[in-house]
């Protein structure tokens, strides 16, 4: 079996599941560390065989960031991706929105007993890809292996390392009065793609979660000299959570309902579970204040920098009418305040 031009080199007839002698350290362990885990993720580091890897000191003038995440999600392959593509791409767009360049990540494997060997080479097959695409390296990891039903099939926690020039932290905080608030595509696909999967819904066209990394359009940004004030991607929680967790006591987030992209068909399937888009998550979208002055510029960019089927947007500003409040325009002319759910809208999507 084969995945992303990649062969197997497990006889999956041989091992068609994981067992709970994977997680014993012995032979079995082996050949999946050595034949399928390295085999993907053939580095110096994993040459070394050492129990953690050595990265060296940052470059003069930059900083460290470090960020580590978990992914549950159900499926776990679903229309745009999978948890191997989303493990990396959810790492690498944390270190994104502070301003950083992703460079090394590690991987770390709960395996239900049982689990299909086949299912096991697509997702650790698929971070390669993903790794490759995002220029970041897997440079260690681990597997453990535990009894039937204590995972749900397969958990993957992902740490990330990366660099961010001193200068251009990018921090909440930096967050002023007059700032436009942008983002880089149209919202909720991804929540949306996971629960139509999930629950077997059909529409007229596919939906596709917006799964993707981040990196190279936020190091646009920076490069273009654009004042970026602060980012968040939009996952758990969406553009309204997101806009909520960075609102201070002193500042208010003014959003045009208007004027945020939700894709006709996504707004459809939004209606039909009784969602609303703005609290849907998404893997491949992040919001970000910018400078007024420097907003056209930062979408000419976005737009460069973006996948084709998708626009960026201007959708607010910073102001201090209703501190600590975000504000939304509805579509009606009317306005409501957008304030944190207080249960999960959409359970293991991430």
């Amino acid at each position: 079996m084969s995945f992303d031009g990649l062969v197997c080199p497990i006889p999956i007839s041989d091992y068609p599941v994981v067992t709970l002698a994977h997680g014993g350290g012995g032979r079995l362990t082996r050949q999946l560390i050595d034949r399928m885990f390295r085999a993907v993720h053939d580095n110096e580091w994993m040459v070394e065989q050492h129990d953690g890897a050595v990265l060296g000191a940052p470059p003069k003038d930059h900083e460290l960031v470090f960020t580590t995440d978990s992914f549950v999600v159900s499926p776990m392959v679903f229309p745009g991706g999978d948890i191997g593509k989303l493990a990396v791409c959810g790492t690498v767009n944390d270190l994104a929105m502070c301003g950083a360049i992703p460079r090394y990540l590690s991987c770390a494997f709960v395996i239900e007993e049982g689990f299909e060997m086949e299912a096991l080479w697509r997702v650790v097959s698929s971070m390669g890809a993903t790794a490759r695409e995002a220029e970041v390296v897997i440079v260690t990891g681990d597997t453990k292996v535990v009894s039937r039903g204590q995972a749900d099939g397969l958990f993957i926690n992902t740490s990330g390392v990366g660099y961010v020039e001193t200068s251009r932290v990018a921090r909440p905080s930096s967050v002023r009065e007059g700032d436009a608030v942008l983002v880089n595509g149209d919202v909720g696909r991804h929540g949306i793609a996971i629960m139509a999967s999930r629950e077997g819904l059909e529409f007229e066209t596919t939906i596709e979660s917006d799964c993707a990394p981040l990196a190279a359009q936020t190091r646009a940004l920076l490069d273009a000299g654009v004042d970026v004030r602060t980012m968040r991607d939009l996952t758990r929680g969406g553009l309204a959570t997101a806009c909520v967790e960075l609102c201070r006591d002193d500042i208010s987030i003014a959003l045009d309902e208007r004027a945020v992209p939700v894709r006709e068909d996504v707004r459809g399937g939004c209606e039909l579970l009784g969602l609303d888009p703005l609290y849907v998550a998404n893997e491949g979208r992040f919001v970000a204040f910018v400078a007024a002055e420097h907003a056209d510029r930062a979408l000419e960019v976005l737009a460069e920098t973006g996948p084709d089927d998708t626009q960026p947007a201007c959708i607010g500003r910073v102001t201090t009418e209703a501190p600590g409040r975000v504000v939304l325009k509805a579509v009606t002319g009317s306005q409501r305040l957008l304030d944190m759910l207080s249960g999960e809208q959409l359970p293991r999507i991430c």
